[in-house]
């Protein structure tokens, strides 16, 4: 420990983000990166903004992303927040809106950054267990708190919860902010802005890197209610009034914009899914269902660290976790058709 570091950083526990090897040939499967690249229009528009304006400052508002997210979802540009990537995003809703009297809720088996904000900001937290099936019970979350927020789909699990059931918990807890991290639900979930206007609790937050395939371009957005709204940008311009580029603003409103190639892309990594989870069941896999870019397997003969080494040895390289609960289980990010079945083979010989 520095003598020169403020006091607090010493009992800091960092995230950790998935590994990125620098080794090329791997078929690389643990971050859940999208295999299809950018939509091509994106391209264009930040190749547009390669020019002398560089010398500029992006417009700190980003009015023309936020409208572009509007006006995808149908809500007004007051209701959009926008940052740099979506962990930006909520860190500012821990920070502008979750330091409260009452201990934040969120689920046992769930996205592993949600405790180190808690401890980034000093806020009281309770983890709610997962049934034995890994998913949220809604009912198991009215008890005293200073908000909720929960992956949707669940993250590692990929497991979705029903709007009707998100309807029950922002009803049962109307006095705290509900936040629906919503990283997933391009590909196979109903995304919970539509709840928004009826809502004022809810605030909902969105990546570009998964189905967007703009993970390299850290681009992350918030919905709700304008008060919410406020309370994030309040924070953001007493921290960095210039979180996003040129470029990105430029990049990421293109993206919204062309629904064809997002719809099309979307679903070939569903179909690829689906088919992934077919090979892994005739392998003896045990798959939770999923509505992600993942999945969530374990296999009730094999250990999952075994596997893991095994594969990584023939160049895939998925993620384990070593949490209790989740020991014997591996996410496996979808991939090309190409890679899918290269994963398949691997495991076959495992």
């Amino acid at each position: 420990m520095s003598k020169f570091w403020s006091p607090f950083v010493k009992d800091l526990v960092p995230y950790v983000p998935g590994e990125q090897p620098k080794l090329t040939k791997l078929v690389k499967l643990n971050t859940n990166e999208n295999p299809y690249g950018p939509s091509p229009k994106a391209i264009a528009a930040m190749q547009a903004e390669l020019n002398d304006d560089l010398r500029l400052y992006p417009d700190p508002n980003s009015d023309r992303l936020k409208q572009a997210v509007a006006e995808y979802y149908g809500v007004q540009s007051n209701q959009v927040f926008v940052g740099n990537g979506s962990d930006e995003v909520l860190a500012h809703a821990f920070h502008g809106l979750f330091q409260q009297d009452k201990p934040l809720l969120f689920p046992d088996i769930s996205y592993s950054f949600y405790p180190v904000y808690c401890g980034l900001y000093g806020i009281a937290h309770e983890t709610i267990a997962l049934d034995e099936q890994f998913q949220i019970r809604v009912e198991d979350y009215a008890r005293p708190n200073g908000g909720i927020i929960f992956p949707n789909p669940n993250a590692p699990t990929g497991c979705l919860l029903t709007l009707a059931a998100i309807e029950r918990l922002l009803t049962a807890n109307a006095d705290s902010v509900v936040l629906v991290d919503e990283a997933y639900i391009d590909f196979g979930g109903e995304s919970a802005i539509a709840l928004v206007n009826k809502y004022p609790n809810l605030l909902v937050s969105q990546t570009l890197s998964k189905s967007r395939s703009l993970a390299g371009l850290r681009v992350g957005i918030a919905v709700g209610h304008a008060d919410l709204i406020e309370a994030l940008e309040r924070v953001k311009n007493s921290f960095n009034s210039y979180p996003l580029d040129r470029m990105a603003i430029a990049g990421a409103a293109a993206a919204f914009a062309d629904k064809e190639y997002f719809a099309h892309t979307c679903q070939q990594v569903i179909s690829s899914r689906e088919q992934t989870v077919a090979g892994l069941q005739q392998l003896g896999f045990t798959v939770l269902p999923s509505a992600a870019n993942f999945v969530f397997a374990s296999h009730p003969q094999k250990d999952a660290a075994t596997l893991a080494a095994g594969l990584r040895e023939q160049g895939v390289i998925v993620r384990h976790f070593k949490q209790a609960r989740i020991a014997q289980y591996l996410r496996i990010s979808i991939g090309t058709p190409e890679q899918n079945q290269a994963l398949l083979d691997a495991l076959s010989t495992l």
